[in-house]
């Protein structure tokens, strides 16, 4: 088949974040999160299990970089756990901490793997949900400063790109709207609190990256999925407009210069999510600061979401379809599988927000192919999802998106928070008895991949 190649200077790499691979809760100055919190909490996680070993990383981080080392990767997106560098929340600096993540870059470099460092990937310490109603409280964002200029002070002269924050949309709604996610409130007032303060910390802590770590580049990296009417009636186009800006434009446009949507200002005072002056957590000079300008955006993408409105559409004519995928094209967490909604989500971050430089810092699948009886894992359907994306995003490059990497979720099967161990994400399978670690056939495809800096184009267009 023809192939399509990449820029001599794309970045190939994979990614994780601390709590679901790192274990070791409890050592080394290391203080509970919310997530520990959480997940021991009866009823919360669908498996009952918790982070306290995941995937030992906090120990066998040598054999996990040998690992990406072997399969070629370029680059390693990975999360700093709070807890570990600032056990108080603020204060007092856990030395401990934050050798192991000096020894973790000194480690990636060696390899010729460069860092990526996540900033803030959900471990909030437990200590500031106690004190504060974390995110809830402006003052977490300070505290998250103080956290950011730690930890930078400590990597900037190695780690040269730099993420505040992997999906604040679900550190706020899932976390504070719909109760999934640690830690587990069901408020959407405070959601909406908790989304401005997560952005606020990361205007005040691009500046404090730059100043610590000359030459880095710095940004943040937002979930997004892309929106569609279920139906050509007014309702479901207006319903998709309403998703949109809850998910998408909630988060775009203040980071980029263009304050909160007024349409959906609108709709929450309508719908008594706020009051009738708007969203008062926003002080004067907050969205200046929100907007500050960064080097990147990171987009996170795994599925599209098609909207069917509950009201009655205005043209009865018009069929009120919903667009449901089969199960066959669907992953193991029942999202479906839809590639041409990264190739559309990139086009708009490029056309619609002008933003100068993309990664793709998460997507991948969960599928849960077993090694066979030869100890090869054959999972062939998490290789054509991945085959189907990245010529997605090989045509959004093609259109003008200034694509400059792509990072597969994730290295190996981890913990999937609020689904705990029973979804595996990971291009290698993990024993977690044995902590074994075994390339799934997806891993030697990808390796494939990054030395041709190719990908066949002959595999199946979702439409």
């Amino acid at each position: 088949m023809p192939s399509l190649r990449f820029p001599d200077n794309f970045v190939w790499g994979t990614a994780t974040s601390s709590y679901q691979i790192e274990g070791a809760t409890n050592e080394d100055g290391r203080s509970e999160s919310i997530w520990d919190r959480f997940a021991k909490t009866p009823g919360q996680i669908v498996d009952g299990t918790n982070g306290d070993v995941a995937c030992d990383h906090y120990h066998r981080w040598p054999e996990d970089i040998a690992l990406m080392k072997s399969l070629g990767m370029m680059a390693y997106r990975f999360s700093i756990a709070w807890p570990r560098i600032l056990p108080n929340g603020r204060g007092a600096v856990n030395q401990k901490g934050l050798d192991f993540y000096s020894r973790l870059v000194d480690g990636l470099l060696a390899a010729g793997i460069e860092p990526y460092a996540t900033l803030f990937h959900w471990d909030l310490p437990q200590v500031l949900q106690d004190q504060v109603g974390g995110w809830q409280h402006r003052s977490t964002a300070d505290a998250f400063v103080e956290f950011t200029d730690v930890i930078s002070r400590k990597l900037g002269d190695r780690v040269k790109k730099w993420i505040t924050h992997n999906e604040p949309w679900c550190t706020a709604f899932l976390s504070y709207e719909k109760g999934i996610h640690a830690p587990g409130m069901r408020d959407f007032k405070k959601a909406l609190a908790v989304s401005h303060h997560l952005l606020l910390s990361h205007g005040l802590a691009v500046p404090v990256v730059r100043q610590n770590c000359p030459g880095a580049e710095v940004g943040i990296t937002l979930n997004m999925n892309y929106a569609m009417p279920a139906s050509p009636s007014a309702a479901d186009y207006d319903a998709c407009r309403h998703y949109d800006g809850y998910f998408n434009r909630w988060f775009l446009d203040p980071l980029y210069g263009r304050r909160y949507p007024a349409d959906m200002i609108e709709d929450y005072i309508a719908l008594g999510h706020l009051p009738p002056e708007g969203l008062t957590v926003c002080k004067p000079g907050d969205l200046d600061i929100i907007a500050t300008q960064c080097d990147f955006l990171g987009l996170n993408y795994y599925s599209r979401a098609v909207l069917r409105s509950s009201k009655v559409p205005e043209e009865q004519n018009l069929p009120r379809t919903v667009h449901v995928a089969p199960l066959s094209e669907q992953t193991e967490m029942q999202w479906e599988v839809y590639p041409e909604g990264l190739r559309r989500l990139l086009l708009r971050l490029h056309v619609e927000y002008g933003v100068p430089k993309l990664y793709v810092t998460e997507n991948g699948a969960a599928y849960s192919t077993e090694p066979d009886k030869d100890g090869r894992i054959p999972d062939t359907r998490r290789l054509q999802f991945l085959r189907d994306h990245f010529v997605a995003a090989r045509r959004a490059m093609d259109a003008g998106a200034p694509l400059a990497g792509y990072f597969v979720w994730s290295l190996m099967d981890n913990y999937e928070w609020d689904r705990g161990y029973s979804q595996r994400f990971g291009i290698v399978w993990v024993d977690y008895e044995t902590q074994r670690r075994i390339p799934k056939d997806s891993a030697l495809w990808y390796k494939g991949v990054i030395a041709a800096n190719a990908v066949d184009d002959g595999s199946s267009q979702a439409t």
